[in-house]
């Protein structure tokens, strides 16, 4: 065999094996990414399924503070027209027991307040 032949064969056989490598590199590319792509969107799914179940978390959560607060502002008005109850029974007691002290003590207090509105 000559030079020349010889080359041609190494630089074919050298060739081929590159080519070989090329497409066996090309199949591991696309096997990586198929592998990327499945895991991605495990990963969507799992994030968008826990964004889902957080979202429906803090809507409960909100739901029972609005409640709770509800449940105060009753509780919080309830005991409010409780006090006043209270106290309109507390004067109406004290004007039945002493008219004319009541009487008095209203004077007083528009006599009061007509001075003061003078100045």
């Amino acid at each position: 065999m000559s030079d020349a032949a010889m080359k041609n064969l190494t630089d074919k056989a050298t060739y081929e094996r590159l080519q070989k490598d090329v497409t066996a590199v090309k199949n591991d590319i696309a096997a990586l990414t198929e592998q990327i792509t499945d895991a991605l969107n495990r990963f969507a799914g799992t994030a968008g399924k826990q964004a889902r179940h957080g979202y429906r978390q803090a809507r409960a959560n909100a739901e029972q503070a609005v409640d709770d607060m509800s449940e105060r502002g009753s509780a919080m008005m309830d005991a409010a027209q409780d006090a006043a109850s209270s106290i309109e029974e507390t004067l109406e007691d004290a004007i039945a027991q002493r008219p004319l002290a009541t009487v008095a003590l209203a004077l007083g207090i528009g006599f009061l307040i007509g001075v003061t509105w003078r100045r």
